[in-house]
């Protein structure tokens, strides 16, 4: 009997440098689903994203887990750069500059031949335009632009020199722009093979749910908002280009002013206290309150008194006031008050207080036990901690208390639980808030539904 084949988001997983990309929390949020329906892979950028990956073209092109992973960071960054935001309408030469652009960006990250390969074995270099989708023979980045490295055999000649110059800086230079490659190809657009290359990823016609349309930033928030944040920590290339690397390039696409720490606190905790959606955290309702005061009102007693012969003095009466109310349930906080946080109890505290109206009425505060504290406590700067950290205290408390929806405020120094205790947290609605400076996300990774940074905070 043979063994299972592994799915191929085992594989995926399995290609990854182990801690560097963060690919756990983004497979939460982005199904992989293998199809036959994209020549090669495709993310669909709808309210649910998925990326499919044909698992023909996988077993004859990407077989290796260095061509694997290439495969799945080109389709990475056609998500991450957005495309459609550059040119108002897309044409078949500009698929080829992103596809251009994209390759050399991940050649330049990845410049060994075992993921390289991928590249040099779909593409030729005596084909133009497909030469440009790949590295040159015996490349390295490093290699100046006029050094050991062979211009490709399509280049050369002299009808071809602002290529082969173009080419050469996209590879071994500073880097080559979009509209510099997209001028180019225009010139040359009569040459034979323009529009014949295979190319990888996702190019479908705009309006399909493609990754090259616009407007990400709403249509797939939570992926484009995921992909911002693991991309911060992607390692950079030796030499990368300039101006173009992932991080740098959606960062521009999706600029917002910085919020505040308490901007930030308040969005986690609207998010984890009402994920539904419904409107906003805060609603108005009418209230009806029983006033007394001399103003004559037709109420019950004045009217008896009245028949009675006796004079009334004051009268009742309802007033109906709006009153603005919570929605949904108050979050449990668990704020990290071990020796690695040291100063920055203070600040925190100060943090948790602007946010009170969210904010379940015991912080807990943890360090290897949970301590509660009610926000008066907090405001008088009260501290109960071993000064260790151990997450599991958090999981147990949380068990035991049946808390469904929580914000954990901390460095993410706070070790591993066991798999019981995993289960909590994974069954919980969970917030985190990392702090600025020394911190690590590699904890609780697994575990977050939403995530925020916390600004620099001063001790």
């Amino acid at each position: 009997m043979s063994a299972p084949r592994d799915s191929i988001t085992d594989r995926i997983f399995s290609t990854f440098p182990s801690g560097q990309y963060c690919l756990p929390a983004l497979m939460r949020i982005l199904e992989v689903v293998e199809s036959d329906a994209v020549p090669s892979a495709a993310v669909e950028c709808t309210a649910r994203p998925h990326m499919y990956i044909n698992p023909a073209f996988v077993a004859e092109h990407a077989q290796t887990p260095g061509k694997l992973l290439m495969l799945v960071m080109h389709e990475l960054h056609h998500v991450v750069l957005g495309h459609t935001r550059l040119y108002r309408r897309i044409e078949g030469n500009d698929n080829l500059v992103f596809d251009a652009v994209i390759n050399a960006m991940l050649c330049r990250l990845f410049p060994d031949a075992e993921y390289t390969e991928l590249f040099t074995d779909l593409y030729s270099e005596s084909k133009y335009p497909e030469c440009f989708l790949r590295p040159p023979a015996s490349w390295h980045p490093a290699e100046p632009v006029d050094g050991g490295c062979e211009t490709p055999s399509a280049l050369q000649g002299e009808e071809r020199a602002d290529l082969a110059a173009l080419y050469r800086e996209l590879y071994m230079g500073k880097g080559a722009t979009y509209d510099e490659l997209r001028e180019a190809f225009a010139r040359h657009r009569s040459d034979e093979g323009c529009d014949e290359v295979f190319l990888l990823g996702d190019h479908r016609a705009e309006g399909e749910g493609s990754s090259s349309d616009g407007l990400l930033e709403h249509r797939v928030p939570v992926l484009l908002e995921e992909l911002q944040r693991i991309t911060e920590i992607w390692p950079q290339p030796p030499d990368p280009l300039s101006g173009r690397s992932a991080h740098s390039l959606l960062d521009g696409t999706n600029r917002r002013p910085p919020l505040s720490n308490r901007s930030r606190l308040h969005e986690l905790l609207r998010k984890v206290a009402d994920t539904r959606g419904r409107g906003p955290f805060r609603t108005v309702s009418n209230a009806t309150t029983s006033v007394i005061s001399a103003v004559p009102r037709a109420d019950r007693r004045s009217v008896v008194s009245g028949a009675l012969g006796i004079r009334t003095v004051l009268y009742r009466s309802d007033l109906v006031t709006r009153r603005i109310e919570a929605k949904g349930s108050r979050v449990h906080v668990y704020l990290d008050v071990s020796g690695s946080i040291g100063n920055l109890v203070g600040p925190l505290y100060g943090a948790v207080l602007s946010c009170r109206e969210f904010v379940h009425q015991d912080v807990h505060l943890f360090s290897t036990t949970v301590a509660n504290a009610t926000l008066a406590e907090l405001r008088r700067g009260v501290c109960k901690t071993t000064y260790g950290t151990n997450i599991e205290c958090v999981a147990e408390h949380m068990s035991t208390h049946g808390v469904r929806r929580a914000v954990i405020i901390t460095d993410g120094f706070v070790g591993k639980p066991s798999i019981s205790l995993s289960a909590v947290l994974k069954d919980a609605i969970l917030g985190v808030a990392i702090t600025s400076g020394a911190s690590s996300r590699t904890a609780l990774e697994e575990f977050a539904t939403h995530w925020v940074n916390l600004t620099e905070i001063k001790s």
